[in-house]
């Protein structure tokens, strides 16, 4: 199916829209930097957590669900675990307001609260985590760039375009010019209109994309359900429980299937999934990576709030994404042999069944729409990790080291240029990398697995220090990219090694200096008030306060984690059910859901406190 002129028009116009949007914010944007980068602390709860939502939405994220729904069934919903999705939870429940009981403009900021302005140690602590968030940044600048270029080639034929530019582009390098072209859209009204631009665009992206899932869902039950219809599918592919191996067998249905699970590594499933749950654990309690997540809770307007904004992300986020992905996957199983899958060198690339189903089934209007809300996915995703990249380096390394007392037009300006060159390195590492799987591996695996450790112990230890920050962060992050480089296996492996070296890294560096300053830790625990290991710390602030309001909602709020995942389990495969017409798990899903909200609405709602 080819796009007709409809389908451009609509494209057009989102285009259009959002170049509009960065000139209608500069001015706003340009009052100060935190109305720029955070804007103003001003927005409602529920618009950052819409926006929140939307730069999860992710085009490559999305191709990679829906391969891996096609090739896992109900079982797919467990391996997104691996970021872990279910770190929301612990973010709604208690961590979303601890970190924005601070008032800190980013990651890196939010340190001093806890280790104070001064020394060798918050200095190297201070510079890791702008490190880590640039890198992370970056990583995730060319996971996008990746799966946007081989989202459009499926469109857009390059022999349709070739005749009209001015230079040849070499095969392989086809999806990167794409990516380039839609790259400039997203940098410029985000680079232009900052936060206030961004969570609006993210917005209308949002409204784009509910239309469109519907409709997408809408159709594949449809094609589904008409006499004589079936679904061909593996046994147990519509069950999401498991035992130690996966026992797919796709060999009479899509061969290639069984070669890309032994190629993903998940065949002994339950290992995996032990695996995924351990590592996931220890990831949540650290609290949010310094990214687009962490900047929009900061946004909100209270530590209420913050916790509002992260649970509202997983009600408006799954049950529209997964209408999306169940619906892609129906109509790939029902039409698979008639799907342009094969890459250019002959092998079966299930990542591209997202594109090859959208456009070979989408009726002319939906096409556009649905095309539309993918790229606006991409261009919410791409600006709220820009903005976040912004952040760090004008506020942690320009205003800190550099130009500590320049103006606001100078800082604007600032903002700019660097936009400009994180826009630009992004895009360079996007060439270099071989798929969206790649990307993610480093990303979730190098990166992430070694930056856990110190990240955990901060919370909840009052001894941790600056010092065993750094090397706990340090040795971490160089151990996981090592492994990364050595190990060509999956990344989830290597986690326990990497853990017990940023561990061994942290405490080491803990004990060669001497405590967080007294009046730094006594601030810190009066302010964040959380819970764990603080207890010379609380006999201080009780000494000199007894009403003080000590946190003693431990148990309470891992309660309230464990049914928070189960809820957020039930949204993700609700609309699956609903698609393909399970009325029985269907109605079971709906009734713990309901008793779940009944129950949390008392043990988490009615506390929020502001």
């Amino acid at each position: 199916m080819k796009l007709q002129w409809i389908d451009w028009s609509i494209i057009a116009a989102y285009l259009l829209l959002m170049v509009l949007l960065g000139f209608w914010f500069r001015k706003k944007a340009r009052q100060n930097q935190q109305s720029y980068l955070l804007g103003g602390k001003s927005l409602p709860w529920y618009m950052l957590g819409l926006s929140d939502a939307s730069d999860m939405f992710d085009i490559s994220g999305t191709m990679w669900m829906v391969a891996l729904c096609f090739v896992y069934g109900m079982k797919s919903i467990w391996i997104p675990w691996l970021w872990p999705v279910f770190n929301q939870v612990f973010m709604m429940m208690f961590l979303s307001k601890w970190l924005r009981r601070s008032n800190a403009d980013t990651g890196a900021a939010w340190l001093t609260t806890r280790f104070g302005h001064a020394g060798k140690g918050v200095r190297g602590s201070h510079n890791v985590v702008v490190a880590f968030a640039l890198l992370s940044c970056f990583g995730f600048l060319a996971y996008g760039f990746i799966g946007l270029g081989k989202f459009i080639e499926i469109f857009v034929p390059w022999h349709l375009v070739q005749q009209y530019i001015p230079f040849s582009v070499s095969p392989q390098y086809v999806p990167h010019f794409y990516g380039i072209i839609f790259t400039l859209f997203a940098m410029f009204y985000s680079i232009l209109g900052g936060m206030h631009s961004i969570v609006l665009g993210d917005f209308i992206k949002y409204l784009i994309m509910t239309v469109a899932c519907i409709a997408v869902a809408i159709i594949a039950i449809k094609h589904l359900h008409r006499p004589g219809i079936q679904l061909h599918t593996p046994k147990g592919w519509t069950n999401p429980f498991f035992g130690w191996k996966l026992d797919l067998d796709w060999n009479a249905i899509a061969p290639a299937a069984n070669d890309k699970i032994r190629g993903d590594g998940y065949g002994l499933f339950g290992i995996f999934f032990m695996m995924m749950l351990f590592k996931g654990y220890f990831a949540s309690l650290a609290g949010p990576a310094p990214n687009y997540d962490m900047q929009k809770v900061l946004s909100t307007r209270s530590p209420k709030d913050a916790s509002k904004m992260s649970g509202f992300v997983s009600i408006i986020l799954l049950p529209v994404r997964y209408s999306l992905i169940i619906g892609l996957t129906v109509l790939a199983l029902l039409y698979y042999n008639q799907l342009p899958l094969q890459g250019a060198d002959g092998i079966t690339d299930f990542e591209r069944i997202l594109p090859a189903a959208i456009n070979s089934f989408l009726p002319t209007g939906i096409l556009g729409l649905v095309l539309t809300g993918l790229l606006g996915a991409f261009m919410g995703t791409f600006s709220g990790t820009l903005n976040a990249a912004q952040a760090y380096i004008v506020n942690d390394i320009y205003l800190k080291y550099i130009n500590p007392g320049a103006p606001t037009r100078t800082i604007i300006r600032t903002n700019y240029i660097v936009g400009v060159i994180v826009v630009s390195i992004g895009v360079i590492l996007g060439f270099f990398a071989k798929d969206v799987n790649t990307v993610l591996q480093i990303i979730v695996g190098a990166l992430y697995g070694g930056y856990i450790a110190a990240n955990v112990l901060k919370w909840y230890w009052w001894r941790f220090n600056a010092h065993g920050f750094f090397w706990g962060m340090l040795s971490g992050i160089l151990a996981g990219l090592v492994c990364s480089m050595v190990y060509t296996g999956l990344s989830l492996y290597y986690f326990p090694a990497l853990l017990v070296i940023s561990l061994a890294g942290a405490v080491a560096g803990t004990y060669t200096a001497p405590p967080t300053e007294e009046a730094v830790l006594i601030n810190f625990y009066k302010t964040v008030r959380p819970w764990g290991w603080w207890e010379p710390v609380r006999k201080k602030v009780l000494a000199e306060d007894p009403a003080f309001p000590v946190n003693r909602n431990f148990r309470l709020d891992m309660f309230n984690v464990v049914l928070g995942i189960i809820a957020q389990c039930c949204l993700t495969i609700l609309p699956m059910y609903l698609v393909l017409w399970l009325k029985t798990p269907l109605m079971i899903t709906i009734g713990i859901l309901a008793v779940i909200i009944f129950i949390l609405k008392k043990t988490w709602w009615n506390k929020l406190e502001n």
